[in-house]
């Protein structure tokens, strides 16, 4: 690999450690999608609404055993909702019903070592790298005959969302993704970063240690509220509804999907063979195309990208969103109103 493909790279990744989303649209198309009208309003919607969701389904979707909620019609357009680290499905308890209700067909599923999910076979590797959680999403929507979907998330549903709009864009009808454009590579991973953003990844190192591992598999609870406060640090949630989510960080291959992705991320680990010519194209960071309207809460308190990083990773139609008023990295449940509004702004087409 050149010097100038790593330079690049390299000052993407460091302008995306340390930036702060700033509230501006960016690009033409999406000056022009501002100027029209949204295709639906979205009532307001209180965070905190709604406390669960009606049922968990089961289905087998590749290597996994898939629980997901579902809400709306059958044959409705379906959206995907894609929770992040170390969250869960919970994040959409209040956007999921406002999208039903718009007449989508809503799928949230709990990602590899989350909720009910579970593998299926006690052999598989207990795989936490990028593109082995897409391929489970691309599973689940063969699985339940879906060929095509509007993906949204934050987090590592994000990232999960941005390498199927890259990699498979013929299944992705439009996306949301808060903090833009998440795909990396290891070898980006490896490079050292400014002494600030260094220190806004703490977690990552602690985990690329065995005393990381042994203490986050032993205060799992405390480790993920903890969290929680540094990335949304003036979202005041309360014990009912941080304890409804840690309870999907009881599933028995959470901390090892868990370490394994941040050691991935670093280098420190392999994936697995089947992933690695996926991984290879991630590398290139390719441009996604499918329209996409980002976005980002002003008060996010985990590493995140600058919007002006990331605009012209997106060739498609495509807008910013900054939501003001406090809100942080989760930020559907702390915004449940403005995240249900992007998702049908950029549904409808």
């Amino acid at each position: 690999m050149s010097e100038k493909p790593n330079a690049d790279r390299r000052r993407f990744l460091a302008t995306a450690a340390i930036g702060v989303a700033a509230p501006f649209v960016l690009g033409s198309a999406a000056a022009a999608q501002s100027d029209k009208a949204s295709p639906s309003t979205v009532p307001a919607i209180a965070p905190g609404t709604n406390a669960s969701f009606a049922a968990i389904k089961q289905i087998d979707a590749g290597v996994l055993n898939v629980g997901y909620a579902e809400a709306g019609p059958a044959d409705g357009s379906v959206v995907i909702l894609l929770h992040g680290w170390p969250y869960d499905i919970h994040s959409y308890v209040d956007v999921a019903p406002a999208l039903a209700k718009a007449g989508y067909r809503v799928i949230v599923p709990h990602l590899r070592g989350y909720g009910t999910t579970r593998f299926q076979s006690g052999e598989t590797m207990r795989n936490g790298e990028p593109a082995a959680l897409a391929a489970d999403i691309v599973a689940l929507m063969d699985a339940l005959g879906i060929k095509q979907a509007t993906l949204a998330g934050y987090d590592w549903g994000a990232r999960t969302a941005n390498i199927i709009a890259a990699l498979w864009p013929e299944r992705v009808k439009a996306m949301v993704s808060v903090s833009g454009y998440l795909i990396s590579s290891q070898a980006a991973g490896k490079m050292p970063l400014p002494p600030v953003a260094e220190l806004q990844w703490w977690y990552q190192f602690y985990f690329a240690t065995e005393r990381g591992r042994e203490g986050y598999a032993k205060n799992t609870h405390d480790f993920a509220k903890l969290i929680w406060k540094l990335a949304s640090p003036k979202w005041h949630f309360d014990d009912a509804t941080y304890d409804r989510s840690a309870a999907s960080l009881q599933n028995p291959d959470h901390v090892d999907v868990a370490i394994h992705n941040y050691r991935w991320r670093l280098g420190l680990v392999e994936g697995e063979a089947k992933y690695a010519e996926l991984e290879q194209k991630l590398a290139a960071l390719p441009v996604i195309s499918v329209p996409t309207i980002t976005m980002e809460g002003d008060a996010n308190g985990a590493p995140h990208p600058e919007p002006a990083a990331y605009a012209k990773m997106f060739s498609g139609k495509y807008e910013h969103r900054t939501i003001t008023g406090g809100i942080g990295h989760n930020l559907p449940q702390e915004a449940p109103q403005a995240f249900a509004q992007a998702v049908l702004d950029i549904a409808a087409g």
